[in-house]
């Protein structure tokens, strides 16, 4: 098992370094090779993603990914910017599945901004397609129009084919969890999304034991809000996903908590907490690295196979939440904190 380790900026070395801790400690044998991403790459060798990491992160059999950004890359030239080496490398392998669940841990429901009776229990699962949609659709720009106005464009662009293999990804998970999807779209306003809501109730008709549900991405929006256990599976497209699973997360009481996984036709996946990079905490050793370790336990379920190793390392994290253990982001007003490496210490301690 090779796995690719890309660090990136900010708090990205601090929380990378408790996964690869915690992934030791379950001695499976795991080989990993570090390599420059986003603005580290950049600032040594102008270029966020080098061919030198892709190189590696194509010949790895996972990647293992921190967090890329920071203000001081902010104006530079678009190409030279750390989030689009992230970009490109989900393009490069064929990363067209991002896996983003959301759970609320027992201990951690009063740190949620919702009434705890909302969110407690809370269990679901957005499934994000992650290599179409505006993001990368075509034609796109800044052009300057006759009356000498600049105007900016872009594509909202999806085919059948991408659309069908999303859809896929979400019914099967589905099949192993509670057997009900809810496909979001704009197909009140959007053409693509209009499709969308057209190959995805195709597509239903190959899952009868899977109940499928269609829903607007505001009412979705408010829906999070108001009754999230409502929910089992989401499945979206790319710029939905991206704003539905950031206020997903917010809903577990941090955005420290969750993981991520995006995985191509093979299961070979980059895995990721969905925070970012932090600049402002960096270097102080107190990021919380829950998301981290628990986005390692999705690369040993997803891509090696290895539930049991995948449920001993999340009933770790489990474990140190039910002793008290906290970091700033997770803490309750007053309560007692720890840093990134006690953390991750704990966690070993537990498995």
């Amino acid at each position: 098992m090779k796995v690719a380790v890309l660090a990136g900026d900010g708090i990205g070395p601090e929380i990378i370094a408790e996964a690869i801790k915690a992934l030791r400690a379950l001695d499976l044998g795991i080989e990993f090779e570090e390599a420059l991403v986003g603005g580290a790459a950049t600032d040594a060798h102008g270029d966020p993603l080098p061919p030198a990491t892709l190189a590696l992160c194509k010949a790895a059999d996972a990647v293992l990914f921190g967090a890329v950004g920071g203000p001081k890359y902010d104006t530079l030239p678009r190409p030279q910017r750390p989030e689009q080496g992230l970009l490109r490398l989900r393009k490069e392998l064929g990363l067209f599945a991002n896996l983003r669940p959301a759970l609320i841990y027992p201990e951690l429901a009063a740190a949620s901004t919702l009434k705890p009776e909302v969110v407690a229990g809370l269990d679901l699962l957005i499934v994000r397609e992650l290599t179409g949609d505006i993001y990368f659709g075509q034609p796109r720009g800044i052009r300057t129009l006759d009356n000498g106005e600049r105007e900016g464009f872009d594509t909202m662009r999806y085919s059948e084919s991408e659309i069908r293999r999303i859809g896929h990804v979400a019914f099967k998970a589905a099949r192993k969890r509670v057997k009900r999807v809810c496909s979001v779209d704009k197909a009140n306003v959007l053409e693509t999304t209009q499709l969308w809501r057209e190959v995805m109730t195709e597509l239903g008709r190959d899952y009868p034991d899977v109940e499928l549900t269609h829903m607007y991405v505001d009412n979705a929006a408010m829906q999070l809000l108001r009754n999230p256990k409502q929910f089992d599976v989401l499945v979206t497209g790319n710029m939905f996903g991206d704003i539905l699973s950031d206020e997903a997360s917010m809903l577990t009481g941090s955005i420290g908590m969750l993981p991520s996984a995006s995985l191509d036709a093979n299961a070979k996946g980059l895995y990721e907490p969905i925070h970012g990079s932090a600049p402002d905490i960096a270097g102080k050793g107190i990021a919380n690295p829950l998301a981290t370790i628990l986005s390692a336990a999705m690369m040993l379920r997803y891509t090696f196979n290895g539930e049991e190793a995948a449920a001993r390392l999340e009933r770790a994290v489990a474990k140190v939440l039910a002793q008290g253990l906290r970091t700033g982001d997770i803490a309750a007003a007053g309560e007692p904190t720890i840093g990134t490496r006690a953390m991750g210490d704990a966690v070993v301690n537990a498995l």
